[in-house]
């Protein structure tokens, strides 16, 4: 195998050649830094020192046969939301440009060290991580070369993570996820999310935007390199695959289509994809559930309680000089949660633990399937000139990730093909609260059912 980082290199396939010896940690590092400069906006900052650094210390460890886990020397990305020691972590706002250098590692961007991952840099993403769609005036919009014609957004907020896999810069990226800020860029771009539990992953040292529905995950090209990733950061052995997808049961909830105006092309490649499971000898069931019909009226009547707690957050800088330097789009957005009444958030969090609850009686050991995202990509122009038309469709794309979050349903986003201009459909697949091992192994085990197919 070359060192050349090519489209479509998984980050277990690179640590194989290492092993091997056909490939060298450090050039591969190299051509990361290199191809992350020309990213299209995908990166907001690189330490070449350090990264170079880790890739040497790397390559060193293959030689001794002494690899840190099963992704040593593999690029990784990391959203500008995590601290890494000695760079600034700017949440992608003009207003942190000059903050002073974090001083230690995220706990989590230290467990990728200790197994050994090689830092690139760190990506773009949405003003604060406010918005589904990924613009940003400040550092620029991502966008992805692969789709003709004219930019098309990345999908919001984790948008540099999911550009910077989409176009082979790194084979994992790493994201946050509050509304579906994971698997929404991951399904724009044709590429796997993963959505982790709250519970799973150290939320230290991440710039937050909602104390409640933050959670982290990461994104990569198959399920196999995220399941990777996982077990290589918590020092945990490799989750099994089943042997496949027989006897499994799927659940999808009726009425889903109408509900969130789904469009032919993500409806049809969907019903492709639950076709191909049928065949495998998977039990599938269309049928009401009602903690997440629940979930989908309180949001629709009462709100979203992480706009509420993103409003408290940033409330003090909507109040000084500054707002005036905020994304026009991020800050009309944060002003909407300014006159709504605070025993609004109570409400929403009380009303949470039930559902999440009533949700894993009624999924019990099924899987539940849904788009991800109820349309493709949409035009970055008309969405920049529109704040109105900003607002409609930042809404609609977030609108079948954002249940999950509120039940904290551990979710990856997978491609399910693409429309007749080529751009990415996608499904999720999300399981009960905490129930992330038993996802990982039947997400698995659908990647092998699909890539038969």
């Amino acid at each position: 195998m070359s060192s050349t980082i090519i489209q479509g290199v998984s980050a277990r396939a690179l640590a194989e050649a290492y092993a091997e010896g056909s490939a060298d940690p450090v050039e591969v590092a190299q051509q990361a830094l290199s191809a992350a400069r020309g990213a299209n906006s995908a990166f907001i900052s690189f330490d070449e020192t350090r990264t170079l650094d880790e890739a040497r210390a790397s390559a060193q460890r293959w030689r001794d046969k002494r690899p840190a886990s099963g992704l040593d020397g593999v690029p990784v990305a990391w959203k500008d939301l995590f601290d890494i020691s000695g760079s600034v972590t700017t949440a992608a706002s003009a207003l942190y440009r000059d903050r002073a250098p974090a001083t230690a590692d995220a706990p989590l961007v230290a467990a990728s060290v200790r197994a050994g991952l090689v830092g690139i840099g760190k990506t773009n993403l949405s003003e604060f991580a406010y918005s589904g769609l990924g613009l940003n005036p400040h550092y620029g919009t991502p966008f992805n070369p692969a789709f003709e014609g004219a930019h098309r957004v990345p999908g919001g907020s984790s948008s540099g993570s999911a550009i910077a896999v989409a176009m082979g810069v790194v084979p994992i990226a790493i994201g946050t996820d509050t509304a579906g800020s994971i698997r929404v860029p991951a399904a724009l771009n044709g590429i796997v999310g993963y959505r982790a539990s709250r519970a799973r992953y150290p939320q230290a040292g991440v710039t937050g935007l909602s104390r409640s529905a933050d959670t982290l995950g990461p994104l990569a090209r198959t399920v196999a390199d995220c399941a990777a990733f996982d077990a290589a950061v918590r020092g945990q052995p490799a989750i099994a695959t089943p042997a496949d997808v027989r006897g499994q049961r799927f659940i999808v909830p009726s009425g889903w289509q109408a509900r969130f105006a789904v469009t032919d092309s993500v409806a049809n490649n969907f019903m492709r994809f639950v076709a191909m499971l049928v065949r495998a000898g998977a039990r599938i069931d269309e049928i009401p559930l009602a903690a997440f019909d629940e979930t989908c009226e309180l949001l629709k009547t009462r709100g979203w309680f992480g706009s509420l707690e993103a409003f408290e957050l940033y409330r003090p800088v909507l109040d000084s000089a500054d707002a005036e330097r905020v994304d026009q789009r991020v800050r009309t957005r944060l002003e909407l949660s300014r006159d709504v009444p605070p025993s609004r958030l109570a409400e929403l969090l009380d009303a949470r633990a039930p559902l999440i609850a009533r949700l894993r009686e009624e999924l019990a050991d099924a899987t539940m399937l849904l788009p991800t995202v109820p349309h493709v990509a949409p035009e970055v122009a008309p969405l920049e000139r529109d704040p109105d038309l900003f607002a409609e469709v930042n809404l609609a794309t977030l609108s079948m990730t954002m249940p999950g979050s509120y039940l904290d349903t551990p979710a990856f986003a997978m491609p399910t093909g693409v429309d007749e201009q080529g751009l990415s459909t996608s499904v999720q697949l999300m399981r009960a609260q905490n129930d992330d091992d038993a996802l990982i192994g039947v997400a698995l085990a659908v990647e092998q059912t699909v890539a038969l197919n």
